[in-house]
Formats: C-alpha cells, sequence, structure tokens
C-alpha cells in the first residue's frame, strides 16, 4: 500500500514541483492550499506524512500541527514544517507546535524526499 502524504502548502510552484516528485517517488499525494483545507484532507484521508507550510491562509502551520497532535488517532502522522523564516526561536515554535522536522525556504527538493523517505521508512 502506497504511503500518503499531505502537501499543505499556498504557493502553486512548491504545491506544483513537490506532488510531481513525490509522486515519482511512489507516494499517493493530496493538496491543501489552506490551513482549514489541510484539517479536512487530513480528516479524509489520515496521510502518514504532512509537508506543512508555516505561513498560510486561515490557519497558520503551528495551529494546524497543534491540531493534528491533539488527536490521538493522528499521533502517528509525521509533519514536516516548511518556512521563509530559518530563525532558532521559528524553528523551535514549530517543534513545540508538533513538526518531526523543519525545513527553510528555499529547499532542494531532492533532499526534502531523501528526508521524507527517511521519517517514513522509520
Amino acid at each position: 500500500m502506497r504511503k500518503k502524504i499531505l502537501v499543505a502548502d499556498d504557493e502553486p510552484n512548491i504545491v506544483v514541483a513537490l506532488e510531481y516528485l513525490l509522486q515519482r517517488a511512489g507516494y499517493e499525494v493530496h493538496i491543501a492550499r489552506d490551513g482549514d483545507e489541510a484539517l479536512r484532507q487530513v480528516e479524509a484521508h489520515v496521510p502518514d506524512l504532512v509537508l506543512l507550510d508555516v505561513m498560510m491562509p486561515l490557519r497558520s502551520g503551528y495551529e494546524v500541527s497543534r491540531c493534528i497532535r491533539e488527536r490521538s488517532d493522528w499521533r502517528h502522522i509525521k509533519i514536516v514544517m516548511l518556512s521563509a523564516k530559518g530563525r532558532d526561536a521559528e524553528v523551535n515554535k514549530g517543534m513545540e507546535a508538533g513538526a518531526d522536522l523543519y525545513v527553510t525556504k528555499p529547499f532542494s527538493t531532492r533532499e526534502l524526499v531523501e528526508k521524507i523517505n527517511g521519517l517514513l521508512a522509520s
């Protein structure tokens, strides 16, 4: 059974690139373009991993991550936060909100896919 990944980001270029690369890597990919849609997609598909942009419309990535971590049936979901903000305070805030990994933009898509593979293998 293919692993499911939700890409939650409001930047179309990032979404298209990640969707293509992750599908090519063998993952089933779902898309959300704002925080509320991200939570609806998690409810509908229960992904194995969520790529979560910090700055999204309606709900921030931090809020979405906290909502995911509050539900015991979703605690297994891996969360990778994506953000242009790379200061230690922002990284710490992401990790405290429940992220398993915090990646700053711009990032190497190939390296990101490798990190995702590693998270989902563990």
